[in-house]
This record gives C-alpha cells, sequence and structure tokens, in this order.
C-alpha cells in the first residue's frame, strides 16, 4: 500500500459550501453489485463506490479492495493484459497566461513578455522556427507524437485572418496585444502546427481552452477552428482544461476558463472535423465526490454522442507551489486511496471508453504502477520534457525510457505493448530481445531513444 499519508485525509470535506454534496440513497452493496456484473453505473452508484460507501466515514479499506477488484476485473475484460505507451515529446510553446487559475503554477502573468518590461519572470515562448527545431531535434529519437499545450498569450491568434480580426476590433475584453508588444513572437496557432508538423509526426495539440482563445472575437464555430486548426497539421486534441466538469467547482479554482458547456461543445466541435481527442479529469483539490462521478458522466455522454475519446486520463493535483495552496484553500492533493478508487471508479463508469490511464509523473513509479491494478492499462508516454507539472511542484521525472517500461511492465506480470497516439497501432515488446526502442514513429528503427 502506497503512502496515503501524502494526501488530504484531514481536510474537511465541507470547507466549501457546494450544492452538490456525496450523499445518495444508494448502498455501497447494490452499486458494487452492479458494477461486478457489468450494469452501466448512475452517478448515485459512482459516488458509493468512490467513497466506499457515504453511509460511513471515510474510505473503508476492505471496501476499497473490492472495488479496485472489480475494477482490474473489468479492465482484463475489455483489454486484457496488455499495458500500452507512446514515444512523444513535450513542446509547451509559452507560460504566457492570464487565465489566473488557482491551480497552476505553469503560467507567468504575460505583461511581464512585454518588450518594454524588465521583469525576471523565468517563463518562455517559443516562436515557431524554435518549435521546428525542438521537433526536428526530437524526430530521430524515433518519437511518434509531439504533444504541445500553452498558456494563452495574448499574441495568439488562430491565423492570419484571426489577427486582422482581432487587430480591427476595439474590443476591450478579447484579451489580445499584437506580437510586437512582446519579447518574442509566438506566431500564430497554425503557424506552430504547420512547424511542429515535420516528417509526419503525430501532432497532439489545442485543448478546449486554446481552441477558445483561438475564436475569440469572432462567431466561428469550433467545428470551423478546429477545420482550420486540422488543415494546418493537428492530429489529435488533448482534453485538458477540464478541471472539474462542474460549473460551482470551476468558479472556485478557475473562474476565468470556460465553462463546461463550452468545454463540450468545443470537444463535439473536434470530433465532427474527426480529429481523435483524450479527456481528463483534474480531481483532489476543492472538489468532492458527487463532483468527480458528474464530471464521469459528462464525459461518457459525450462519448456516446462523438465515439471519438481514446483514452480517459485521471490527473491527480499536485498542490505545492500553486495558489490554492498559498492562500491556504486546500491542505494537499488526493491521498493514495483516493488514487485508486479514481482509477477504479473510472473504469467501472465509463463502460464506452477503453483505455484509462495511469500517470507516472502524477503518481510516481511505485503507485503507478499499482494503478495499472486497479483498472488502467496504459502507462502515458516517454514525455521527454515535462513542464507543467513540475513547476507546479511535481517530483517524479521528466522522461522514461522504454528499457525502464519494459522492466517495470514485466514485473507485475503484464505485457510492454508501444502504441500510436489513437491506439489504431500497437507493437508487443518482447522482454527477452533487448535493446528496446520506439519503432512506430516516422524516423524510429528501434534505437533506444532515451538511455
Amino acid at each position: 500500500m502506497a503512502d496515503a499519508s501524502r494526501g488530504r485525509a484531514n481536510v474537511p470535506r465541507d470547507r466549501f459550501e457546494f450544492e452538490h454534496t456525496p450523499e445518495t440513497d444508494q448502498s455501497f452493496e447494490n452499486a458494487l453489485a452492479k458494477a461486478r456484473a457489468g450494469e452501466r453505473l448512475t452517478v448515485d452508484d459512482g459516488i458509493e463506490l468512490l467513497t466506499t460507501g457515504t453511509a460511513i466515514r471515510g474510505i473503508d479499506r476492505h471496501r476499497k479492495e473490492l472495488v479496485l477488484e472489480a475494477a482490474d476485473r473489468r479492465r482484463a475484460e475489455v483489454v486484457g493484459d496488455e499495458v500500452t505507451f507512446v514515444a512523444n515529446l513535450n513542446n509547451n510553446v509559452t507560460t504566457a497566461c492570464n487565465t489566473g487559475c488557482l491551480f497552476c503554477n505553469f503560467k507567468d502573468r504575460s505583461e511581464q513578455f512585454r518588450a518594454d518590461s524588465d521583469a525576471d519572470h523565468g517563463g518562455f515562448t517559443k516562436t515557431p522556427a524554435d518549435s521546428r527545431r525542438i521537433v526536428e531535434s526530437a524526430l530521430d529519437t524515433g518519437i511518434y507524437e509531439v504533444t504541445s499545450v500553452s498558456g494563452l498569450h495574448p499574441p495568439l491568434a488562430l491565423d492570419g485572418a484571426h489577427r486582422e480580426l482581432l487587430e480591427a476590433s476595439d474590443r476591450g475584453d478579447l484579451n489580445y496585444r499584437p506580437p510586437s508588444a512582446y519579447e518574442a513572437d509566438p506566431g500564430t496557432y497554425c503557424e506552430q502546427l504547420d512547424a511542429m508538423s515535420v516528417g509526419d509526426i503525430h501532432v497532439h495539440s489545442m485543448t478546449p481552452e486554446e481552441a477558445s482563445h483561438a475564436r475569440r472575437g469572432t462567431d466561428w464555430s469550433y467545428e470551423e477552428v478546429y477545420g482550420r486548426l486540422e488543415r494546418a497539421g493537428l492530429d489529435s486534441v488533448p482534453g485538458t482544461a477540464a478541471e472539474i466538469l462542474v460549473d460551482e467547482v470551476r468558479e472556485v479554482i478557475c473562474p476565468g476558463k470556460i465553462r463546461s458547456d463550452e468545454w463540450v461543445e468545443a470537444m463535439e466541435g473536434a470530433a465532427a472535423v474527426g480529429l481523435p481527442m483524450t479527456a481528463t479529469i483534474m480531481y483532489g483539490h476543492v472538489e468532492n465526490e458527487a463532483h468527480r462521478v458528474q464530471h464521469l458522466q459528462v464525459i461518457r455522454e459525450l462519448q456516446e454522442r462523438t465515439g471519438a475519446i481514446t483514452e480517459f486520463v485521471p490527473l491527480s493535483f499536485i498542490h505545492a507551489n500553486t495558489p490554492l495552496y498559498e492562500r491556504g484553500m486546500v491542505d494537499g492533493g488526493a491521498t493514495a486511496d483516493e488514487d485508486e478508487l479514481m482509477i477504479a471508479v473510472s473504469r467501472l463508469f465509463l463502460d464506452n471508453v477503453d483505455h484509462i490511464q495511469s500517470s507516472w509523473v502524477k503518481y510516481g513509479d511505485q503507485q503507478a504502477l499499482k494503478m495499472l491494478n486497479c483498472g488502467a492499462d496504459d502507462f502515458m508516454g516517454t514525455i521527454l520534457s515535462e513542464e507543467i507539472t513540475k513547476r507546479a511542484g511535481g517530483e517524479f521525472g521528466e522522461a522514461r525510457s522504454f528499457a525502464e517500461y519494459v522492466e517495470m511492465i514485466t514485473a507485475i506480470g503484464r505485457v510492454p505493448v508501444e502504441r500510436s497516439t489513437d491506439y489504431e497501432q500497437r507493437r508487443r515488446i518482447d522482454p527477452d530481445d533487448p535493446p528496446f526502442g520506439p519503432r512506430l514513429g516516422p524516423r524510429a528503427d528501434g534505437t533506444p531513444l532515451v538511455e
């Protein structure tokens, strides 16, 4: 059992006066029976499983193990014993952002990036030429995917046509300034995507929040926005910026972000263009178990309508260095018990999403491996650079070799499998045939990408 003390076992659940609370008329026993039988769970069922029973106080360890067992059995039925991972690189364009999310320490206020500022902000903005050099230099390592998630920098526009509209507008609420006002020009979103689309690399980028930034001041639909992005080189969409898709929680932790319904609208727009996408939850801060399961319901219903979600990624809140923690709004993140139950209930509730990811960046190796026995089947990616979690106080590294993957996955009796972003390409790796390196990337030849 991982150490539960790193979490927030003593944080009172009623610190915030939310309308939605984790109280149901269902029983844990009935909810568990439905989960074991493979029946579709209700929100009340999910709350009972996530709390190990709302009629008792705290998490019951015996009941927790029953939930984990049911989830692990469901995982085996749905995807078998394969554990997948992708060879990828993170290339975040900029840390400049004015959104003001209280859970985030990745951002730096964009005023500090202005050409006439002498602030020592420690952040960065990459030009399209910078992004191209970074991706080109990584191609020969064998990566399949480049992931790019960035701050909402004021000069970033969708494309040239969007920039013209923003330049001509006299609205003061569009969070726009011309690139000439800043020390570095990030170009447009389309220029960045085109720059990263090197040598048939798969580009995974443009969250719903970034897509909202890329249509501000227009009446363009999200389908139109994502259509332009796809033509510029976008291959799939990360469903981050979701946090908790319940607006009473968003009003506390990220009041400057799009609301839940607009996040869903953006994802539907991406799906309408034919882009595959992931979905996430960021939990363990001010929300309660009812909010978590309501979030799962939003994801399940979105998948019912689109069928475009390839995987679900639970992201445990890293509290250190964030405004939520610094302002005393939270005392920590989720406990290890909560992490395990979040993975397990995600597997049981999301009966139309095949893949559940365990994040070694969030959990660390030991706990992330435990998650693979709690319902998860994907082990993230090599992420040759990881900046977001690190800046929030994460301590679990920035890169992972294929050899490490093979060693850890075979140690728990599972099968290591290299995958493409969309899971359409899969390659089983023979643990008795080293050296271990990627083969699915456009220039991959099996050479280890990380020594």
